[in-house]
């Protein structure tokens, strides 16, 4: 648990510009399904071991695929999937978290706001953020192809939402995608560790500003299909991705 406290903190770093207040929430595979994840209304800036909650995802799957929309029976069973009956209430994106984890094999999962993401994100050129790739570096650490998800409202009708775009993605693509875009919300970041959640996210703003300054001064250029397969398929690069994703923290 000390690397996900250590990973939320830092993703609350004011300098970052990723949240603020409550926002936000993070997650991480603990056992054959149980996840550990952030507690509702708790601040990631001042997280503790106290701010997470283990929960069974079985249960918010089963939610997420069912055609319920009573929101009673959404806390009901938020609340029931904790495996210690005294634990806080856990996030209401623990939906999205189970999903990631257990959907997409992620082992952690981030989910925060920057600012320079959503600048985009709450435009009409959201789409452009998943047109191609921009730069090298974008390809080796965010992958070649990520998810946008149309915006939906936060809990139970976003997590359906992006169980929706996520299998989409993953037939089409057949791997899962390191970020996932929620319009006029924020980002998911689906990570090996807690390590390379950070970096997905950095390497998230940094591709979003260039984005911006390309939008500002004319069209962006993107890599071809060819360049942009070279670089995610170059044995050098492949060590570098695999180097980032087991990196112990």
């Amino acid at each position: 648990m000390t690397d996900l406290v250590t990973l939320t903190r830092t993703l609350a770093e004011p300098d970052r510009d990723l949240v603020v207040l409550a926002e936000g929430n993070t997650s991480m595979r603990t056992g054959d399904g149980e996840m550990l994840v952030k507690a509702s209304g708790s601040q990631m800036g001042t997280a503790t071991e106290a701010d997470f909650v283990t929960v069974r995802t079985r249960p918010l799957l089963d939610l997420v695929a069912s055609d319920s929309t009573d929101d009673s029976l959404v806390d009901r069973t938020m609340l029931d999937a904790r495996l210690d009956a005294a634990a806080p209430k856990p996030s209401m994106e623990a939906l999205l978290h189970a999903l990631c984890l257990e959907e997409a094999g992620a082992q952690v999962v981030a989910h925060t706001h920057p600012t320079a993401v959503n600048g985009i994100l709450c435009s009409d050129r959201a789409s452009e953020l998943v047109a191609g790739a921009l730069f090298p570096d974008q390809v080796v650490v965010m992958g070649r192809h990520n998810v946008i998800v149309p915006y939906a409202d936060p809990g139970l009708a976003l997590a359906r939402a992006v169980r929706t775009e996520l299998h989409r993605h993953l037939e089409r693509h057949d791997r899962p995608p390191k970020v996932i875009y929620l319009v006029n919300h924020g980002i998911f970041v689906l990570a090996a560790s807690t390590s390379e959640a950070l970096a997905v996210t950095e390497m998230t703003v940094k591709a979003a500003r260039i984005l911006a300054g390309a939008l500002a001064v004319g069209k962006p250029t993107y890599l071809t299909e060819a360049e942009a397969e070279r670089i995610d398929t170059r044995p050098d690069e492949l060590h570098r991705r695999q180097r980032l994703a087991s990196r112990e923290d």
